[in-house]
């Protein structure tokens, strides 16, 4: 009996999965090739593509599903390398995380996370939080609520009045003294402990922040704030335990210290100089521009009462400056890699990006490769995101018009699914 009945519910397991989509697609996103080709059929078996073939290929059981998509693009999932998950702008933040628990940050991440699904961002990289963000991650990864697939670098690491440095704003009487743990270090053995705290609390990535930033309660916005030597063991100790390291940026020779000491990505670059751009090419390091939220807060800064006075001018000097840092790192030849800083601005709007960065002379095709194929490269994903290609997880999203020929469909993504389940169909 009791053999019978397991043989019963592998069956019925097989008959499930055995079941097939068939999705039609008038014109699909190649992102190998970075170019949109005619109609296809995709086959898609539980969370997992089984075949892209041309033309409308119908079913050959009755038990599949078809879904029709002939009259709109289809491209891959899209994925965005630089949010921050657990919260995003109101003008009330600043007072905000002197009442928030982390359960109140958690609820409104939830939210957050569905939005960012059903704009088409299939998959994320969390650029730092509370910690909120690996519970979240877990709870997605394990079907517990929706969202997109999620890295995160948990809470980054700083120094003591630097950029990720929790207390900074705070009066004297409650600043304290946060360490490694904290994510805030002043010397190499505290850098080496923040990346194994990291590690033991079950981040993906390591985020620091190599200079002042424009958000931050503190004048700078640009100077550099880890030593070559800390950089260099954030880097070696990440590496040890399978990291990779992202470095929130403005200023260049922070910039510099964190390309020389061997960190993958750059986020912002602001003031990039001829000599980082060069060193980037050669160590093959990233720029994650973030124009959307240089845009953003440099226009919200000239609202009274937006921020603390203290930010004012910095995000109305460095912010109107990074599409134009974009264009010059992209013309030169920096790697570029796709991602937003959404949280800065409102989640959900993330694909703005791929219009600044095609106003400042990037064609919308190697900008859809950007935040598909090599963004899959730089999570070390690329085996199974980033295309629609047999053996693919099934990331796909879809667009009511070419986006080559008009890059705003991009902003009103019509369909998602993300491994294999629908979590939008207009």
């Amino acid at each position: 009996m009791k053999k019978s009945l397991i043989v019963l519910i592998f069956l019925c397991q097989n008959l499930i999965w055995s079941q097939q989509t068939y999705i039609h697609c008038g014109q699909l996103f190649d992102a190998q090739k970075a170019k949109f080709l005619g109609p296809h059929t995709i086959v898609v078996n539980g969370e997992t593509i089984v075949s892209v073939s041309q033309g409308f290929q119908n079913p050959s059981s009755s038990e599949a599903t078809v879904i029709d998509l002939k009259t709109k693009t289809v491209y891959p999932g899209f994925i965005d390398l630089h949010v921050h998950i657990e919260g995003e702008y109101t003008p009330t933040q600043y007072l905000n995380k002197f009442q928030a628990n982390d359960a109140d940050i958690a609820f409104d991440a939830a939210k957050i996370a569905l939005r960012t699904l059903e704009s088409g961002f299939t998959t994320v990289r969390d650029m730092g939080g509370s910690g909120v963000n690996i519970a979240l991650r877990n709870a997605i990864n394990k079907g517990k609520v929706p969202g997109p697939r999620i890295f995160t670098a948990g809470k980054a690491i700083g120094t003591t009045g630097g950029h990720a440095d929790p207390t900074n704003g705070f009066k004297a009487t409650i600043q304290g003294d946060p360490g490694p743990k904290e994510g805030v270090i002043n010397s190499v053995d505290d850098a080496k402990k923040a990346v194994r705290q990291r590690y033991k609390n079950g981040a993906d990535w390591i985020k620091i922040t190599a200079t002042g930033g424009v958000l931050s309660v503190a004048k700078n916005g640009q100077n550099p704030q880890f030593s070559e030597e800390e950089i260099a063991a954030i880097t070696s100790t990440a590496a040890d335990y399978g990291f990779k390291v992202a470095a929130h940026a403005h200023g260049d020779e922070g910039m510099y210290r964190a390309v020389a000491n061997g960190v993958t990505t750059i986020e912002h670059g602001t003031l990039i100089e001829k000599r980082t751009m060069e060193l980037m090419k050669v160590k093959k390091a990233y720029l994650v521009p973030t124009i959307s939220a240089g845009k953003f807060v440099a226009e919200n800064a000239k609202n009274p009462g937006a921020y603390p006075e203290i930010i004012v001018p910095k995000a109305i000097a460095i912010g109107a400056q990074i599409q134009d840092t974009f264009k010059k790192a992209y013309e030169f030849g920096v790697p570029i890699a796709f991602g937003t800083d959404a949280g800065v601005f409102p989640h959900g709007q993330n694909a703005g990006e791929f219009i600044y960065m095609n106003e400042a002379g990037m064609p919308i095709t190697e900008a859809l490769q950007l935040a598909t194929l090599k963004n899959a490269e730089i999570l070390d994903e690329s085996n199974r995101l980033g295309q629609l290609k047999k053996g693919f997880l099934a990331d796909i999203v879809a667009t009511d018009e070419n986006a080559e020929q008009n890059v705003k469909t991009l902003l009103n993504v019509t369909f998602v699914m993300k491994g294999g389940k629908i979590y939008k169909n207009n």
